[in-house]
């Protein structure tokens, strides 16, 4: 969108506003509203029902809980502040008559002279620089900082103009996202579908034919409750039948702390971090595969995700390793199959419990056994077939992140008086 500058402009004296428009105004932020801490709120505390909604302390707007009655009470207009963790600065607009926990700031208005819609938008358009917070081990936002952040105040028609422009492009930019993250969902699902057919049932019938294997082979049931039929040639086993576990001596040493230097030549892999569970570097090293192992995280968030690792590496607490006994199993296709197990198995786990895997859990597992040549060939399949839905699920991210780029980059131009959106609010 090619929208013109303001006719003149003044410098604001503030090096990150730079020059702004020169009818506007620099306020404080204490001189508008008035902020505080949200109610110290208990998680016993709250009902699914009640007079007065709870206001999440999350990125999204969302509703914690209900309560019967409040301390804090805020109306429509208001604002809430994320004040720790990664929310921090994702400012929310009430839209209702609510309260607001202790890990929020709240601030609520002393004058007219400011459009809610307009400071939300001001707000969250300079988020990462009206609100750095405290680099404490659990990061925090305090309310003197939020108080003594500066506030750009146009007349209060034109706050309204601004805020009406806004509500409308940014709308537009997230029914877009809205949609590919669908379009992400429904990749993700296909390629959830794809791996449990394929582990279970054998390659599809040209695959298979294109592989040397047996199209289409007759079916029988596996007795395996996550499995249902399986190809008639292949066996059943215990999963410690094929393979051992191990966790490492000296698991519980490699804290965070321990390889934040990553000072050494080798990896420790983490089942707490994402992507390639890369945890830190340490000078020495406790496993020494040539071969690929798999990988699998054992408490936490992320308990029963696996991966291949291979190589000279380490283990923190939170993770083990599952390890051929033998060249009957390879290490891709069961990764697969446990994928598909794990996630059969998560259903079963109460939300209030903390997730967990036991060796003892390992050993009651029982999984289906191909031929050798036949997992290889599933493996090849998947991966050549994960890869490209991959592929696909890269592209769409990388158009939401170009798109909420966009969207910040129009807010934060919108409300600096970089753009001139007055004749486009009712467009």
């Amino acid at each position: 969108m090619n929208l013109p500058p303001y006719p003149k402009y003044k410098p604001s004296d503030i090096e990150w506003l730079g020059d702004v428009p020169e009818h506007w105004e620099v306020w404080k932020h204490a001189h508008l509203f008035r902020s505080s801490m949200g109610q110290t709120i208990l998680k016993e505390d709250v009902s699914d029902s009640g007079a007065i909604p709870v206001l999440s302390a999350t990125e999204n707007y969302e509703i914690f809980g209900y309560l019967d009655s409040a301390s804090v009470l805020l109306d429509e207009g208001d604002l809430v502040i994320p004040a720790r963790g990664n929310s921090i600065g994702h400012v929310k607009l009430v839209r209702e008559r609510c309260t607001t926990t202790q890990t929020t700031i709240y601030s609520k208005p002393l004058t007219r002279k400011a459009a809610p819609s307009y400071a939300f938008y001001f707000m969250l358009g300079h988020r990462n620089t009206l609100f750095q917070f405290d680099r404490t081990a659990i990061p925090q936002l305090t309310v003197n900082q939020v108080s003594t952040n500066c506030f750009l105040l146009p007349p209060f028609a034109e706050q309204q103009a601004i805020a009406a422009f806004l509500d409308r492009e940014t709308g537009r930019v997230d029914r877009l996202v809205a949609k590919k993250r669908e379009l992400i969902e429904r990749l993700k699902e296909k390629r959830t579908a794809l791996i449990s057919r394929t582990v279970t049932r054998g390659l599809p019938a040209e695959a298979a034919a294109k592989a040397g294997l047996p199209a289409n082979p007759p079916l029988k049931s596996s007795g395996i409750g996550w499995s249902g039929d399986i190809p008639a040639h292949w066996e059943v086993k215990k999963l410690s039948w094929l393979f051992r576990y191990s966790k490492g001596p000296s698991a519980a040493m490699l804290t965070k702390e321990y390889v934040a230097d990553n000072s050494g030549d080798y990896p420790v892999f983490s089942g707490q971090t994402e992507n390639d569970g890369l945890m830190g570097m340490i000078d020495w090293h406790e496993f020494n595969f040539a071969s690929p192992v798999i990988f699998v995280t054992t408490v936490g968030a992320r308990a029963m995700s696996t991966r291949i690792v291979s190589g000279k590496f380490s283990l923190s607490q939170n993770c083990a390793l599952i390890i051929p006994r033998s060249k009957k199993a390879a290490p891709h296709y069961y990764e697969a199959v446990l994928r598909r197990l794990f996630d059969y198995e998560r259903r079963s786990i109460s939300l209030i419990m903390q997730p967990s895997l036991r060796f003892d859990d390992l050993d009651k597992f029982r999984v289906p056994l191909p031929p050798p040549e036949e997992q290889t060939a599933i493996a090849a399949y998947l991966d050549e077939e994960t890869a490209k839905l991959d592929a696909l699920v890269g592209k769409v991210e990388e158009a939401v992140e170009r798109l909420q780029e966009y969207r910040t980059a129009l807010t934060t131009a919108a409300v600096t008086g970089k753009i001139d959106v007055r004749k486009e609010s009712h467009a």
